[in-house]
């Protein structure tokens, strides 16, 4: 179940990741009140030890002595008990926003649109994913619980030193102030560390993830020294940035420790004194001094969450950063499903721009498809050929004009409708980790073995599956390695064909495979191309497909330069021409013969 962000309404990013707890209050509230009994354990051992030093060893009476260790045993049961409670209720809850978290990123990186990831880094996005929500885990699991201790515990430990003695504790107060100085001047500095610690490990695995991809060209261009030299530079930073963190927390925790230890010299030069004149007693002043370090133990912790708290604010607002990303292709208010399409495309003066760039990649295109047709279209490099068929089913929306589908606006339609009765075949074949059957049924995962048959039959592919080890139950791997291209293009096909899409919009370039290959994959993008009862939009990459196009349609700097049948195109366009001449690859041998 996908759980939604809790709204921003202008609060810090760290304070929206605590609202997640919501879901999780009995474990928080639990794990806080373990650690809070723990804390009265702690608070009442010094008093055993002062109840055996001043009633027990000074009058030399057993029953005290035997009366403080029985309380000091019970005092170390109850305080591993709560110890446990705290830390597996801490955990659970921790656990639960994490997944929260993860699930609501991952819901949002699914819904945003294609200019997010024009732009946006994998490995950033992977970091977010990964280092960004353990941080938020760490600090809103446990460091908040243990903030909330601390805090009672640096409270609980003022009200008895004031109880016990008033002047020996404000000379141990006394060290507090510089303490707490400390810690908000080392706070401010690591958050901006630990922002920038966030942005260069994502870094990192951008680099690593693009050479882990393109380990072949790397290694076809005997590039391994450079992208070593290029991983080591990101990585060099990575680790200086390390260093000053290290270098944040060894030159201000120091300070604390010597102000604390200052605390305790100044205790035990009065306490001393006022021993002396008969004004404390020695169990009293043992006591005293264990509440001192009481004191100080918590103020040490409020110094590690102050670490944790400027880490986690950080990463928050990188998490949330992505969980506000606008998303700018979405359902409008009161779309409505797109009814079966029949297949007619009209395109209303279409103007394009890219987010962030001034030129328009289409500058008023207007053409009408008439439903069952096969439309090629080509075009100049940087034509926006590619742009043209991602505005139909929505993966960008136009900047200018409309896009209509049997005279729906796309955008007044929902996407799930819209994308739902489209098939697209690109030329890199992207497959998915799991079984053969389950790509071909990416698109359609109720259907039945002999329909994934069907459709493998259909593409060309029935033949190559069943000479795998497993046949349809083979695993292809990660981006369906262990296939040739020629195999995952004809299973992508296969996705496609299972789904019976009314409008069909494909790649059609086999330049990549052998002729065989070729060959079949062809013949399964013919059938699918020709089948008049769905629209076939094609970004031609061969004579043979223009030649039998019903419509082509010349596309030169956003605009269309010429349309119609091959004939017509070859006697009056100079354009179309060049483009048969440069960029089209010619019949294969049999379309000859």
């Amino acid at each position: 179940m996908s759980t939604s962000a809790p709204p921003a309404s202008g609060r810090p990013p760290i304070l929206r990741a605590l609202g997640y707890l919501r879901r999780y209050r009995l474990e928080a509230l639990g794990a806080l009140l373990s650690l809070l009994l723990v804390s009265v354990a702690n608070l009442g051992a010094p008093q055993m030890i002062r109840i055996a030093i001043d009633h027990g060893l000074a009058r030399g009476d057993q029953g005290p002595v035997y009366l403080a260790v029985g309380g000091l045993v019970a005092i170390a049961l109850g305080r591993g008990l709560f110890n446990f409670l705290q830390g597996y209720l801490a955990e659970r809850a921790s656990q639960g926003v994490a997944f929260d978290l993860r699930d609501a990123l991952f819901a949002r990186i699914q819904r945003l649109s294609f200019s997010y990831y024009d732009q946006a880094q994998t490995g950033q996005l992977l970091t977010r994913l990964t280092s960004d929500v353990e941080a938020v885990r760490t600090f809103v699991g446990s460091g908040v619980v243990q903030f909330a201790a601390a805090a009672a515990m640096l409270l609980g430990c003022a009200g008895l030193l004031l109880y016990l003695d008033p002047v020996l504790a404000l000379a141990a107060l006394s060290s507090v102030v510089p303490i707490l100085w400390v810690l908000r001047r080392f706070m401010r500095r690591m958050r901006t560390l630990f922002g920038q610690l966030q942005a260069l490990l994502g870094s990192l695995n951008t680099t690593l993830q693009e050479d882990l991809r393109g380990l072949r060209v790397v290694r076809a261009f005997s590039a391994e020294g450079r992208e070593r030299e290029r991983y080591g530079k990101t990585n060099a930073e990575l680790k200086d940035k390390n260093l000053r963190v290290v270098d944040a927390l060894a030159g201000n925790f120091p300070f604390v420790t010597f102000f604390a230890n200052v605390g305790s010299l100044l205790v035990v030069g009065v306490g001393g004194w006022r021993i002396f004149h008969q004004e404390l007693t020695l169990g009293e002043l043992v006591a005293f001094n264990s509440y001192l370090a009481f004191l100080l133990m918590p103020l040490m912790t409020l110094g590690f969450f102050a670490a944790s708290m400027s880490r986690a604010s950080a990463s928050a607002q990188r998490v949330f950063e992505l969980l506000d990303t606008a998303v700018e292709v979405a359902d409008r208010p009161g779309a409505v499903p797109l009814p079966p399409l029949q297949g007619r495309i009209e395109l209303r003066d279409v103007r394009f721009r890219y987010a962030g760039s001034d030129r328009e990649i289409l500058r008023g295109v207007s053409v009408t498809l008439e439903p069952g047709q096969l439309v090629a279209v080509l075009g100049t490099t940087g034509s926006g050929k590619s742009t043209l068929i991602n505005l139909l089913p929505r993966f960008y929306d136009v900047t200018g004009g409309a896009v209509l589908l049997d005279g729906h606006d796309v955008r007044d339609v929902t996407l799930a409708s819209l994308r739902s009765q489209m098939g697209v075949v690109l030329q890199d074949a992207l497959l998915f980790s799991g079984t053969v059957r389950e790509n071909i049924a990416y698109g359609r995962p109720e259907a039945t073995q002999a329909q994934v048959e069907a459709a493998a039959e259909a593409a060309q592919a029935a033949e190559f599956i069943r000479e795998l080890p497993q046949g349809y139950d083979t695993l292809v791997g990660e981006r369906g390695v262990g296939l040739s291209g020629g195999q995952r293009q004809r299973l992508a096909i296969a996705r496609a064909l299972l789904t019976d899409p009314r409008l069909l919009i494909l790649d059609d370039s086999t330049s990549a495979v052998d002729a065989r290959t070729e060959t079949a994959i062809q013949g399964a993008l013919d059938a699918l191309m020709r089948d008049k009862r769905r629209t076939a939009i094609v970004i031609a990459q061969r004579i043979s497909t223009v030649r039998d196009a019903d419509l082509i349609l010349v596309l030169d700097e956003g605009r269309i330069a010429a349309k119609g049948r091959h004939e017509e195109l070859k006697a009056s366009s100079e354009l179309y021409n060049d483009i048969l001449g440069s960029q089209l690859l010619p019949p294969r041998q049999e379309e000859v013969a």
